[in-house]
């Protein structure tokens, strides 16, 4: 089943378990990618990286909007925006640990045979299409500037 035929059949059932907030997040969730299938050369469907890419976009702005919320004291608007990225988290494949990230970054290190912080956007290049959806951008980056300067 792809992510659309997922999402329709969840949204039948939190409607049916009358579950307003999950409803809510599955909504917007089916909303943006309606609005990725309409986009001009969007093609018949789509496709797993598509909607990795939707999700994980998602889910980023849901967490900066309950940081944000907690910030300016609205507790309860925090609530709602944690609330629906934990139904698009559900939807995100598992994140990588700290030790799995690193173990991947040094064996596409030692795959790409960069020697120094001048390759780093080789091996970044690298890391953004073998472990998309895995781990966070900013995590991935920190790990390999990290072992490119300790080499």
């Amino acid at each position: 089943m792809d992510l659309q035929q997922r999402i329709d059949a969840d949204i039948k059932a939190a409607m049916l378990a009358r579950e307003k907030d999950r409803l809510n997040a599955l909504r917007a969730i089916k909303s943006a990618i309606l609005l990725e299938l309409t986009k001009e050369g969007a093609g018949n469907g789509l496709d797993e990286a598509t909607g990795l890419r939707i999700l994980q976009k998602m889910h980023k702005q849901r967490q900066e909007s309950a940081t944000i919320y907690r910030e300016q004291g609205r507790p309860e608007l925090a609530a709602e925006e944690e609330a629906q990225s934990a139904v698009i988290e559900a939807y995100l494949p598992q994140r990588m640990s700290e030790g799995e990230l690193e173990a991947a970054v040094k064996a596409l290190i030692a795959g790409s045979g960069a020697v120094g912080m001048k390759d780093m956007g080789r091996v970044m290049g690298l890391a953004t299409k073998e472990l998309a959806g895995k781990a966070d951008g900013s995590a991935v980056a920190a790990m390999v500037r990290k072992l490119l300067a300790a080499s």
